[in-house]
């Protein structure tokens, strides 16, 4: 009898330990079901951390600015050679400063960016260099605008035009690095993480609704097209050999 009940006994146990350890495995899966769940769900916010932040939506127009440059550069070289082009590509080159770049991205760095950095007391004198080389900018693309048109039939005009895209580019080489490297960097430091969040819609809100959907693609595809009509789309060709 004794024999048997321990048989029993065991046999007791043992059950009892197997649902043990199913009922975790049971109540686990139900756990991970509503884990991937949660994850499926947090799109939103990883979507949101993919989106261009102030300062890269600042550099990427940055790169908008330079290729412009290049292209002053292109106009420099065959105005000094005498090479014959269509001047208009300068004048279309200059809108491009214009409206993108005066109007619209330094406006930002202005209005956003500038301030933030004065409130904070950090590197304020970095900020009013900035700024006065902002007004400088808009005072020589409005001297490229008036002379382009005359730059090839009036040589006065052509030098004018010549000192006026040097000197541009002179300037906002090294204006548009320190941006880059000293002050977009330390952007964050000076505003809150909501402040940080608002500033890039905001850029993209005024973006939308100057330039339309897609406005930063629109112009570098303008300038793309401005490139290859002066001679300068191909990449290789900087290239040293």
């Amino acid at each position: 009898m004794d024999v048997v009940m321990s048989s029993k006994r065991r046999l007791i146990l043992l059950g009892g330990a197997l649902a043990a350890v199913a009922a975790p495995a049971v109540l686990t899966r139900p756990a991970l079901a509503d884990r991937r769940g949660d994850r499926g769900k947090q799109k939103g916010p990883e979507k949101r951390e993919e989106e261009v932040t102030p300062p890269e939506d600042l550099m990427r127009e940055h790169g908008v600015l330079d290729r412009v440059l290049l292209i002053y550069e292109a106009g420099i070289r065959k105005f000094s050679s005498n090479e014959d082009f269509d001047p208009g590509l300068i004048t279309q080159s200059a809108e491009i400063i214009r409206d993108f770049i005066n109007n619209y991205h330094e406006k930002s760095e202005e209005e956003h960016v500038f301030p933030r950095f004065r409130k904070a007391g950090k590197m304020t004198d970095l900020v009013d260099i900035l700024l006065r080389q902002h007004e400088a900018g808009r005072r020589v693309t409005a001297n490229i605008l008036r002379l382009a048109p005359s730059g090839r039939s009036n040589v006065d005009d052509r030098k004018q035009l010549v000192d006026s895209m040097r000197s541009f580019v002179t300037m906002y080489r090294p204006h548009a690095a320190r941006e880059d490297t000293d002050l977009f960097p330390k952007l964050k430091d000076v505003v809150s993480s909501s402040e940080y969040d608002a500033m890039a819609e905001d850029f993209e809100k005024k973006e939308h609704q100057l330039f339309g959907e897609d406005g930063f693609e629109k112009m570098a595809a303008r300038v793309a097209q401005l490139e290859q009509q002066m001679g300068i789309h191909d990449l290789d060709q900087f290239t040293p050999h």
